[in-house]
């Protein structure tokens, strides 16, 4: 699918050849994320391949690929500096890629990549967080915060998750939060409530930071860390936070590919992993919503869905007619 103009539309494009490192992934099934939807925004000219989650067959391979061979079956992310994979066919490097979990099918499977990528590397490469301390995960219910609630639970964090809506504070409960408060309502009094002080991390994985910020820098601990997924708006105050000493970090999972970083081989690590944590049912996987086929229509709908803001969980397209 390309954006055009802003709206979808279906073509023939012709099929990728491999070459280095990358795999040509046959695609099953995409999912969607806000990155899509802020993609198709910003493109004011041309037309675009959008689309940044995918699980799919390996078809075929560049010469200097070792991690995999045709017909395994992998899901990944991708990087959003080359064309997305809302296509039939797609070119990923294999150090971003991973096998895809045994027990979910292509759809299970392609809800999963950016979203479990988003969340580890926040709590273990920005903040760095540590065994037995507690989390603040703003946006509970949301992709992002599905995963990231039982990646903190894997961490041995205490985990205190916002949701505003019967369904979604049923969802963060079933997903293992330790608690729930309501992200729509002041958080410092209800943290209070909980017998807190302070927490010793904050992951804001909504669509907002502004809006929270001073929240956040009153709730963080001293010396605690603050990480966000979208940046700021307006100029952030910084003084609360300074005071205390408190890390204020940025996530990008897109960040490895687009620099083509030295350890961009981590993502392929971690994806090896959750798919073995979902093969063994010690985390489970975040679908809610599929469409069937993969064409323009449905990514439009996909699209209108997930900027609605009532989005629980993750939303997948599979199949082509």
């Amino acid at each position: 699918m390309k954006a055009v103009d802003h709206t979808f539309a279906d073509v023939e494009l012709p099929k990728p050849a491999p070459s280095g490192r990358d795999l040509l992934v046959k695609v099953e099934a995409v999912s969607v994320n806000p990155v899509d939807t802020k993609q198709r925004k910003t493109k004011t000219s041309g037309s675009h391949v959008l689309g940044w989650d995918v699980a799919g067959t390996v078809e075929s391979i560049g010469k200097d690929v070792t991690l995999f061979k045709p017909g395994d079956a992998v899901y990944y992310a991708g990087d959003v500096t080359r064309p997305g994979c809302d296509s039939e066919f797609h070119l990923v490097d294999e150090r971003i890629a991973g096998r895809k979990p045994k027990k979910l099918d292509f759809a299970q499977a392609a809800a999963m990549p950016l979203t479990s990528i988003t969340a580890w590397e926040a709590f273990h490469d920005r903040m760095k967080v540590q065994p037995g301390k507690s989390i603040l995960i703003i946006g509970g219910a949301g992709g992002v915060g599905s995963i990231g609630i039982q990646l903190a639970k894997i961490s041995n964090l205490t985990v205190v998750a916002t949701a505003s809506r019967p369904q979604s504070i049923a969802w963060v409960k079933e997903l293992g939060a330790d608690h729930v408060i309501d992200h729509r309502r002041p958080l410092p009094p209800q943290i209070a409530a909980l017998g807190l002080k302070h927490v010793d991390y904050i992951a804001n994985f909504s669509g907002e930071l502004d809006a929270y910020w001073e929240a956040m820098a009153e709730l963080v601990a001293p010396q605690g860390a603050l990480v966000a997924i979208v940046g700021n708006t307006k100029p952030l105050p910084m003084d609360v936070v300074r005071s205390k000493s408190a890390t204020v970090c940025w996530e990008l999972m897109f960040t490895r590919p687009r620099f083509q970083t030295p350890d961009m081989i981590e993502q392929h690590r971690l994806l090896n992993k959750v798919g073995e944590w979902l093969d063994a049912g010690t985390l489970r996987g975040t679908l809610k919503e599929t469409l069937s086929p993969i064409n323009g229509a449905n990514l439009k709908k996909a699209h209108e869905k997930l900027e609605s803001g009532t989005m629980i969980g993750k939303l997948v397209l599979k199949g082509w007619s």
